[in-house]
C-alpha cells in the first residue's frame, strides 16, 4: 500500500517567521497600558480652581457657577461664593457612581448625613433609597446618577460657614468634601 503522506523534501529552504508582528504587538500593548495608567491618574487629580468673579450675582443675574462631581471629590475646590449672591449652579456627574452635593452649614451637613443613614438598608452592595429632611432645614441638596446633570438656582446664606460635601454611604470617608470660601463683596 502507498503511503498517502506527502513526501517533504529536505532540499527546500527552511521559512523563517517574522518577528515583526511580535514586536508591533508588545509595544502595541505597552503604550495602551501607559495612556490607561496617565488617563486614571488625571482622572484622579483635581481641576484648576477658577478665579472667583468679581461681580456677586443678582436675582436679576444669577452668576453662573459649575461643580462637577467624580467619584470622591468636587471640581472646584474651593468654591468661591458671596453671602447674599443669587447663582445658577450648574451640577455635572462625570463619576460612574450616584453623588449628591449638598451645600449648607453644620446644622444642613447633619441632617443629610442622618437622612442618608437611614435610608441605607444593611449590606455592602445594597442601594439606599432615596432620603429626604424637612424642608425647614434649608441648605441645598442635589442627587445625580452617572452622566446626569442639573441647574439650580440658588440664594447664599449670609451668616453661615458653608459646607460642600456628599453623604452617600461611603463616600465622605473616601474624602467627596469641597472646600467652600465665602467672599467679602
Amino acid at each position: 500500500m502507498p503511503d498517502p503522506s506527502p513526501a517533504v523534501s529536505s532540499d527546500a529552504p527552511a521559512r523563517r517567521i517574522s518577528r515583526g508582528p511580535v514586536i508591533v504587538l508588545i509595544v502595541g500593548a505597552a503604550l495602551a497600558v501607559s495612556l490607561v495608567l496617565l488617563g486614571a491618574e488625571l482622572a484622579g487629580a483635581p481641576g484648576p480652581t477658577p478665579a472667583p468673579s468679581a461681580l456677586p450675582g443678582t436675582d436679576a443675574q444669577p452668576r453662573e457657577v459649575n461643580v462637577i462631581m467624580r467619584d470622591y471629590h468636587f471640581d472646584p475646590t474651593p468654591l468661591y461664593l458671596y453671602p447674599g449672591e443669587t447663582i445658577r449652579l450648574n451640577v455635572f456627574n462625570a463619576g460612574m457612581l450616584p453623588h449628591e452635593l449638598v451645600l449648607g452649614d453644620n446644622s444642613v451637613q447633619q441632617a443629610w448625613t442622618a437622612a442618608d443613614a437611614a435610608a441605607t438598608p444593611p449590606g455592602a452592595f445594597a442601594t439606599a433609597p432615596p432620603a429626604s429632611v424637612d424642608p425647614s432645614v434649608g441648605g441645598l441638596r442635589v442627587l445625580l446618577g452617572s452622566g446626569e446633570s442639573t441647574s439650580v438656582v440658588y440664594r447664599v446664606p449670609t451668616g453661615q460657614a458653608l459646607q460642600m460635601l456628599c453623604h452617600l454611604p461611603g463616600h465622605l470617608e473616601h474624602g467627596m468634601a469641597g472646600e467652600v470660601v465665602l467672599l467679602s463683596r
